[in-house]
């Protein structure tokens, strides 16, 4: 396959989506891709903008917690084509809501820490923070 205009290098693609060349490789070993990455007449893999745009949609959803299981899952499914267009909704769905949840017990771990971050606020200002939540023998 002789490289065209628009084709992209692994090096292109590692930079474009921030991905590394071995992540890369990750990837199409595992069927994450949406096609076979086609390789020129030398042996090196020809990348398109679409993959590009696979795989930026592929970070957020493993940055969002999508287990790699579920990714190859999902990829499956778009790679079928259409027809499975509910499962993949579904398949979504559910991910959005773990993210939700996951969100909600952040924002609640972030409540408790900013009540901590006011309170020693409070005693650095005042100068009564030596001691604070300092350990005492058992003894």
């Amino acid at each position: 396959m002789a490289k065209g205009a628009d084709d992209l290098s692994i090096g292109d693609v590692a930079n474009a989506t921030g991905l590394s060349v071995h992540a890369l490789r990750f990837f199409e070993r595992e069927g994450l891709f949406l096609r076979p990455i086609p390789r020129s007449s030398g042996g090196q893999r020809v990348y398109e903008q679409a993959d590009v745009d696979w795989l930026l949609l592929c970070n957020r959803l493993r940055a969002s917690g999508m287990p790699i299981a579920l990714l190859k899952e999902f990829a499956q499914l778009v790679r079928s084509g259409p027809g499975n267009e509910a499962e993949r909704l579904a398949l979504l769905r559910d991910h959005e809501k773990a993210v939700r949840a996951k969100i909600s017990d952040l924002n609640a771990d972030l409540k408790v820490i900013h009540s901590k971050v006011v309170a020693y606020e409070k005693h650095v200002r005042a100068g009564t923070a030596a001691g604070v939540w300092a350990p005492t023998p058992s003894r």
